[in-house]
């Protein structure tokens, strides 16, 4: 029997990457990390579409998009990324990578290609994708879609106590601006923008903790 697609979209501190993790660890799927996929992309343009200046050629790395292979491979309990079948999970983890990813990954191409990526891992079943669109562009067809929400309020405090735990100074106030900014440049902006699909399962989690989430969310999909 084939496994569920599961598509999570939501706000920012919604839990949406940690609650993906966990519940893909209790199903036995795949959790897919789509930001390893923008990496593994910067990875090859760094290693084969450098001009003479030491800038990335993106004319020459949109040429080459089709000579490359992303896969994702469990191994010990990690899930890995492989490029042409060879491991990519500690390169793309540099600093130069990490330098250059945000150049790579807004360009239409390179979106338009991991699209179709991201489309042909999940056509195994077997996987659950959390972002802004995985519902309504990304996997349209998955067999559930959920979407999380919370306050405004609720998600500021989980951010400033998330900034806090990593020793991060930080003002509620400017927390509570960033993350209004960032709902409206991501609602707002014209590639992938954050966007409730009509199909998906509405959570407001403001008042349930990361397991009460977790079960709910688990309750749907074990009611098929």
């Amino acid at each position: 029997m084939k496994k569920p697609v599961i598509a999570i979209d939501g706000y920012s501190s919604t839990g949406k990457s940690s609650i993906s993790k966990i519940i893909a660890d209790k199903l036995g799927l795949i959790h897919m990390d789509t930001g390893a996929l923008y990496r593994g992309v910067t990875w090859y343009a760094l290693q084969h579409c450098v001009s003479q200046n030491g800038q990335i050629d993106l004319n020459l790395l949109f040429s080459s998009l089709d000579k490359i292979n992303l896969e994702f491979k469990t191994h010990e309990g990690t899930l890995v990324l492989y490029m042409n079948h060879t491991d990519i999970s500690k390169e793309i983890r540099t600093n130069q990578v990490s330098e250059n990813v945000s150049l790579v990954a807004k360009q239409k191409e390179v979106r338009d290609f991991l699209l179709l990526s991201q489309r042909t891992l999940a056509e195994k079943g077997g996987v659950i994708m959390d972002g802004r669109d995985i519902g309504t562009v990304v996997l349209p067809n998955a067999d559930y879609k959920f979407f999380l929400t919370a306050s405004i309020d609720e998600r500021t405090n989980r951010r400033f106590l998330e900034l806090k735990g990593l020793g991060i100074e930080a003002d509620k106030d400017q927390v509570k601006h960033n993350l209004v900014e960032r709902d409206k440049i991501d609602s707002e902006r014209e590639i992938a923008p954050l966007k409730q699909a009509e199909d998906a399962i509405v959570i407001d989690n403001s008042e349930l903790t990361k397991e009460e989430t977790i079960e709910l969310i688990l309750s749907h999909i074990q009611k098929i």
